[in-house]
């Protein structure tokens, strides 16, 4: 593993190179350093790169020793902390950089890049990161299974967004505008798919009579499943984030 001398301090780093970026980065978490250089770079360019931020560097390391040590009880957004996702929770990972903005990430757990202004507290930053990443998540979600129903039983609303919901988990009004609520992200996919269908199935049916369930069975097979894990755990997916609702 490659080394960066800076005063006393020999900083141990991992080199990667990427075909795809188009500029070099330095990433910051607790105990590891990454360097990620563009293919075309020779040594030289690497070291001039290491070279200019290495200050950076090094106040960056020592801020957050000091962090660290200073913290008597662990935030909830931090590297270890589990993000509830399509019903898993799945790890964080929060580092630091050098770019100017955050950014989040998916790989198999979050992963939160924090710009080099970001300050000793970021949790409300990672918090509002995840939050905008999540609900483009469902969106992206609930305009795909609606495609999916539209197609295979047309069934198209006048408009289908996701909103924050106070109550219940999704509505559809008199005239065909359909809401569902971005919490549902939390939950697993089959429920998602169930509220959009059943909500959409209100495009045929207003009431919740027989003729109702009997028409969700046939665009949402199975209905009954998803429908019971969302009232056994709605208490605490309705609360799974409650840092994010701000």
């Amino acid at each position: 593993m490659p080394t960066l001398q800076i005063g006393r301090a020999e900083i141990a780093y991992d080199l990667r190179r990427s075909a795809t970026a188009t500029e070099r980065r330095i990433t910051v978490t607790p105990g590891h350093v990454e360097v990620m250089a563009l293919t075309t770079d020779g040594d030289e360019d690497i070291a001039g790169f290491l070279d200019r931020k290495r200050q950076w560097l090094f106040n960056t390391m020592r801020d957050m020793e000091r962090i660290a040590a200073s913290r008597h009880a662990v935030p909830r957004f931090m590297t270890g902390s589990k993000i509830p996702y399509r019903g898993r929770n799945m790890p964080l990972t929060v580092r630091r950089s050098d770019s100017e903005r955050a950014t989040v990430t998916y790989r198999n757990g979050f992963i939160v890049d924090l710009p080099h202004w970001a300050g000793d507290d970021p949790d409300h930053l990672v918090a509002s990161e995840l939050r905008h990443w999540l609900k483009q998540r469902a969106r992206r979600d609930v305009k795909a299974i609606a495609d999916d129903l539209a197609r295979r039983h047309g069934l198209v609303p006048r408009s289908i967004r996701v909103a924050d919901f106070a109550n219940g988990w999704g509505s559809c009004g008199p005239e065909g505008n359909v809401l569902i609520n971005w919490h549902l992200i939390f939950a697993p996919r089959k429920v998602l798919e169930y509220v959009v269908a059943h909500e959409l199935a209100h495009l045929r049916h207003r009431s919740h009579g027989p003729e109702f369930w009997r028409y969700v069975a046939t665009v949402a097979p199975g209905w009954e499943s998803p429908k019971a894990w969302l009232v056994k755990h709605q208490s605490g997916l309705s609360g799974a984030f409650l840092d994010l609702a701000v």
